[in-house]
């Protein structure tokens, strides 16, 4: 099962990462300015995460796969790792929705 880890950084913004059931960061978000609106979004991604149409699929500048995993509203809610091929990406919207729906939180921001 996978596991959102909320942590907050120096600048005072919360982020979330959801790691898959072996640890491995698949979908990261941007910063927040309140922990209750990360928290938000994590109840966003757990909603979207098993909806098609709601990942982008991408090619970056340097040639590497990625996704965007977006609500309904078109807002940009998680961002994947980077990968080597299309098929790796594949597999990371894959993981998305095989972890997401159900993950745990990890509040590591105190």
């Amino acid at each position: 099962m996978g596991t959102f880890v909320i942590t907050k950084s120096a600048n005072g913004e919360f982020r979330f990462k959801l790691k898959a059931g072996n640890g491995e960061p698949i979908l990261s978000s941007e910063g927040y300015s309140s922990k209750a609106n990360c928290e938000n979004g994590i109840a966003s991604v757990k909603t979207n995460a098993v909806i098609d149409d709601r990942y982008d699929l991408k090619t970056s500048s340097n040639g590497k796969y990625y996704f965007n995993l977006k609500a309904s509203n078109g807002q940009i809610i998680g961002t994947s790792e980077m990968y080597e091929s299309s098929s790796g990406r594949s597999g990371g919207v894959e993981s998305v929705k095989k972890n997401a729906p159900d993950a745990s939180v990890d509040d590591q921001s105190a």
